[in-house]
């Protein structure tokens, strides 16, 4: 029943000028370094999806997978290369752009995804019109999931949240917005690097 955490780094960063964002410096270490340090403690086992850089995020200390679904370099490749690679029940993500991720994330999620007997949980914040919905932080039930993704990929598919929708999915509310900030942009980078 564990569950195996990946950090998803693959993206090509173009926001902020085509670099590799999950290694970009913020508050003293690499991004996707305050998502593993977040991240680890709520799952059994942990890896990164990474497309570039391979070493230096080995020596994060996981394991590196890069993208097995070459013809698409985003979110739901990251997602079906993590669902091929883990051995767990379940499979949690967060991108490495969102270092102030809930350190409740994967339990809530779980809860709500086991209590439901869904097979994808994923977080939202806000309400009405400021609902936001937050699919790449999410918890999936690997053995239900792997063959509907792959099929939605196959038939052209891109849209990690409409995959999602597709399949027996729960919205798990949280309550603070800023824990699931990305940042995306040198701009947004500066702005936050003072506490």
């Amino acid at each position: 029943m564990g569950v195996t955490g990946l950090i998803l780094a693959g993206g090509r960063g173009t926001r902020m000028g085509s670099v590799d964002k999950g290694l970009q410096a913020f508050r003293g270490k690499p991004m996707a370094a305050h998502v593993l340090e977040r991240l680890s403690p709520q799952v059994d086992k942990l890896a990164i999806n990474a497309n570039q850089n391979h070493d230096i995020y080995r020596a994060f200390g996981p394991p590196v997978w890069p993208d097995r679904f070459e013809a698409f370099p985003g979110p739901l490749a990251g997602l079906h290369t993590g669902l091929l690679g883990c051995d767990t029940t379940y499979l949690a993500t967060a991108p490495c752009d969102s270092p102030f991720l809930p350190m409740d994330l994967v339990a809530r999620l779980k809860e709500a995804l086991e209590g439901r007997g869904a097979h994808v949980a994923f977080a939202a914040t806000g309400h009405g019109e400021a609902r936001q919905a937050h699919p790449v932080f999410c918890l999936l039930k690997v053995e239900a999931c792997l063959e509907p993704l792959v099929r939605y990929l196959e038939d052209g598919g891109r849209r990690m949240e409409a995959w999602m929708r597709s399949q027996d999915a729960i919205e798990v509310h949280f309550p603070d917005d800023a824990a699931f900030r990305n940042i995306n942009t040198r701009e947004e980078l500066n702005q936050l690097e003072t506490p």
